[in-house]
């Protein structure tokens, strides 16, 4: 298995291609075919973006194209953004089959279908152990839909990618897939064979106060922890806090939720929460609306984020995954960053490409800047916001 990544910052789109093809090709040799081409393209190109199956097709006959448009491109370990971009991360892989697929919010099986009726219309086997590429246009697609039911039909598969962006209007977003470009739904590549993508998860936040178990709540409404009403205890850890932090928690106020159901207190590490936002109280009963919904029992924690939590956490991840991921080094690898990440939190550009880099080495790594990025915890798939989400190549073998 060989990877190599590439991005060019020419306006004129098939300009961008070729520059970004011939260096792609160059890195992988005569002797290593493109089996995978993702790409991604700045959403300023507009309609000339749907020439990009026809070229890529015509450069890599015999290989994959997949990807899609974003207001952000990352590609060779770069991030540009809000202007003219095209990266390819291209891999050779060996004893790996592609399987492509395409999906509409109406075509999704109903929660009482059986889990046959996802790799029906997949057209994919649980016994083939497939990875998961997944892109969605973030106007027209049931994502939380599509992300159940693929948990639900493939529950020891690894799922990870982003919604795409850079159009605020609905059809003005491009996805690829093979020779085609569609303008909604979602897209995916199920990876099977000699290959396992492993997942780095940072969601870009630091806890605060104290983790507590839910003990009443209702849907996403949180009512008592450890048998205090939620806002009494919120306005308590509030005056204990530093001033520093409790100017943060004025707009950039989360709760972690633990989701593994058998964890215990002393257990809980960052990776476990799912980060979710705030988005209403309700002071006379004391109660705090969460985007999420909650279940008694669940272990829970506040949280805050900012430019230096953010960097810490994707710190403390990358080194949780070195720590845990074996011998073997990943050789490519994918970045589903936030649009609220990049040099608008940090006050500089390549801030998420660079980290990794360091830690990692130099890996081959594309991504672009996403609405909404697809990610794991605990060994559920969710949509995010703020997140950084890898995906990372290795030969199953």
């Amino acid at each position: 298995m060989k990877w190599a990544s590439a991005i060019s910052e020419e306006n004129d789109l098939a300009a961008a291609l070729e520059e970004c093809a011939a260096k792609v090709t160059s890195e992988l040799g005569p002797d290593s075919p493109a089996s995978l081409v993702v790409v991604f393209a700045s959403a300023t190109y507009n309609e000339a973006s749907a020439d990009v199956p026809r070229i890529l097709g015509e450069r890599f006959p015999d290989a994959m194209i997949f990807g899609c448009s974003g207001a952000g491109i990352i590609g060779d370990a770069r991030e540009i953004e809000q202007q003219p971009a095209v990266a390819l991360t291209v891999g050779h892989l060996p004893g790996v089959e592609t399987k492509p697929f395409r999906m509409i919010s109406d075509e999704l099986p109903s929660p009482d279908e059986p889990p046959d009726a996802w790799s029906d219309l997949l057209n994919v086997s649980p016994d083939d152990k497939p990875q998961f590429l997944v892109l969605m246009d973030p106007f027209s697609m049931a994502g939380e839909g599509l992300l159940s039911g693929l948990d639900y039909a493939y529950p020891s598969a690894t799922k990870v990618g982003g919604l795409t962006s850079g159009s605020g209007l609905p059809g003005g977003h491009a996805l690829f897939l093979g020779n085609d470009v569609y303008r909604d739904g979602a897209i995916g590549i199920a990876l099977t064979g000699d290959i396992v993508v492993e997942t780095v998860v940072a969601q870009g936040c630091r806890p605060i106060g104290e983790l507590k178990r839910i003990t009443k709540a209702e849907r996403n409404l949180l009512m008592e922890l450890d048998g205090e009403r939620a806002m009494d205890y919120l306005r308590d850890m509030f005056g204990r806090l530093s001033p520093e932090d409790q100017n943060l928690v004025g707009n950039n106020l989360f709760l972690g939720i633990a989701m593994d159901p058998q964890l215990e207190l002393e257990d809980v590490n960052a990776g476990d929460f799912l980060i979710r936002n705030l988005i209403g109280t309700d002071q006379e009963n004391g109660y705090v609306a969460i985007g999420e919904l909650l279940r008694e029992g669940q272990l829970a924690q506040f949280h805050i984020r900012d430019a230096s939590t953010s960097s810490e956490d994707l710190q403390r991840q990358l080194t949780r995954y070195m720590e845990t991921s074996g011998e073997a080094s990943p050789v490519g690898a994918l970045m589903f960053q936030c649009n609220g990440r990049g040099k608008y939190l940090y006050g500089k550009e390549n801030h998420d490409s660079d980290l990794f880099t360091e830690m990692l080495g130099s890996i081959p790594l594309g991504g672009f800047f996403c609405n909404g990025e697809i990610g794991q915890v605990s060994g559920t798939t969710y949509l995010h916001g703020y997140t950084s989400s890898f995906a990372l190549f290795k030969a199953r073998a």
